[in-house]
């Protein structure tokens, strides 16, 4: 029974991908056309056309903070991965798996349990930890199957651990719109994600996903290598000897640790007045350090500023597509029809209308899971449909922390097949889209159904939670 579920597993993740190569655009088409479904969707529903223009070129620079937040996650990532210690480390981290396909299961691991606590580090020290694991000569590797598995923690768990941006804005009054905070009061991470129930959801879906990245990925005959996919994996700057005594900085290590120790009093101050586990969820914060790190682990400015610009082409599709997705949030969220409505609106409603006591979990999570699919951010999202969502849990006498896991754990399903998040990782492993969402695919295809169904069966388990008030 074993061999048959693993055998079906693998023709299934080499059949969606050879379709994926073939049939799946870039992304950027992908992020194109969702801006032409949407602005149509937004017409039908009784936008004004001119509306649904002014709402695309006010919302095209709204992501821009976030675009530059996302593209430093990979320069910074990747800047401190070819730092000597840096790279000493995943390499002996690289050492630990025995097969091809253990090595697969590794990263997919790997990346799951550091979503917990980052969701950037998921994304990009399994990414490294990828590239590590390709160097092997003695390993046989399918690098897609690898490049998906790093992509699971964004793709499965991040939303239920400390980066989740919903169970975040819950917890904090003063970050909560007063509309949302009338509704559903404050609500701890006692009651989101620390939750038993929303605790051994994460462990399900976590075993469930390495278990199918084992069984996916390519056996040592059918698998790529990235000598295969002719990916280049060569991650160490060139050092060049330079004699002027002008470019005598360039090489002295003093004007870098000048800047680290600077920097190391603003994260002391920054880690000492909050929870270390909840300051490094900042995006802010956590590229910050890691950019510090880099520079230290770097030693030399021009070895920094050459791994900088080694970095740069990693950027190019977040810097182009994520600013078609803010014009879309805004499509969604600003352009209204004559009732002043938008189609966003419309959406929860309607998902709202048909729950019940006992449909609610299943219904919201269908509903997160399209809505996140053009609107792929986690605390933006949470702040457009809270308010109906939340009223609606009250209403029904749905827990409130639970209405939160649910969002939470739905919002991650389109990730596994939406390449918006994808972008920063497949710069890091020189890869496309079609790469690897064939082997993602497979994952999506599983979680849908598990996922909605735990959803709703763990919903059974607890009590109704009022609004607690500040």
């Amino acid at each position: 029974m074993a061999t048959i579920f693993s055998n079906a597993l693998e023709h299934t993740a080499q059949a969606v991908t050879s379709w994926a190569e073939k049939w799946f655009p870039d992304a950027y088409i992908f992020a194109a056309l969702a801006v032409v479904v949407v602005a149509a969707g937004a017409w039908f529903m009784g936008a004004p056309l001119t509306q649904i223009g002014i709402a695309f070129g006010d919302g095209y620079w709204s992501l821009i903070p976030f675009t530059m937040q996302m593209a430093m996650v990979a320069i910074s990532g990747y800047v401190l991965a070819v730092s000597p210690p840096a790279a000493a480390l995943i390499a002996r981290l690289a050492k630990l798996p025995r097969s091809g396909r253990s090595a697969v299961a590794f990263v997919a691991m790997v990346s799951i349990i550091a979503s917990f606590i980052s969701w950037a580090i998921s994304l990009i020290f399994a990414g490294l930890l990828v590239r590590a694991l390709a160097r092997r000569t003695d390993l046989r590797m399918d690098y897609r199957a690898a490049g998906a598995a790093a992509y699971l923690g964004l793709g499965a768990t991040w939303a239920l651990g400390l980066s989740s941006s919903a169970a975040q804005l819950q917890t904090n009054p003063a970050s909560l719109p007063p509309t949302l905070l009338a509704i559903t009061g404050v609500l701890p991470f006692s009651q989101t994600i620390f939750l038993p129930q929303s605790m051994l959801l994460a462990l399900i879906i976590m075993l469930v996903s390495i278990c199918i990245a084992y069984f996916s990925a390519p056996r040592d005959a059918n698998a790529s290598t990235a000598d295969d996919l002719a990916v280049n994996l060569d991650d160490t700057p060139e050092t060049t000897d330079i004699d002027r005594p002008g470019d005598w900085l360039e090489r002295s290590p003093l004007l870098t640790l000048l800047i680290v120790a600077l920097g190391a009093l603003w994260i002391w101050h920054e880690f000492s007045s909050k929870n270390p586990l909840i300051a490094i969820t900042n995006l802010n914060t956590y590229n910050f350090v890691l950019l510090l790190f880099g520079m230290l682990c770097n030693w030399r400015p021009q070895r920094f500023l050459r791994a900088v610009t080694q970095s740069v082409p990693s950027t190019a599709g977040v810097l182009i597509q994520f600013p078609l997705y803010g014009g879309i949030a805004f499509i969604l969220t600003k352009a209204g029809a004559a009732d002043g409505h938008t189609l966003s609106h419309y959406l929860a409603q309607f998902f709202v209308t048909i729950s019940t006591h006992s449909s609610f979990p299943g219904v919201i999570g269908i509903y997160s899971a399209i809505l996140g699919f053009f609107v792929p951010s986690g605390g933006g999202k949470w702040i457009i449909e809270a308010p109906y969502v939340m009223q609606a849990a009250i209403d029904l006498k749905v827990h409130l922390g639970w209405a939160v896991t649910v969002y939470n754990a739905a919002e991650a399903l389109p990730n596994l097949i939406n390449p918006f998040w994808m972008l920063p990782l497949l710069g890091i492993l020189r890869l496309k889209a079609r790469d690897i969402v064939g082997y993602t695919f497979v994952q999506f295809i599983v979680h849908v159904p598990l996922v909605i169904f735990l959803l709703w069966a763990l919903a059974g388990t607890l009590s109704y939670l009022p609004p607690a008030m500040p």
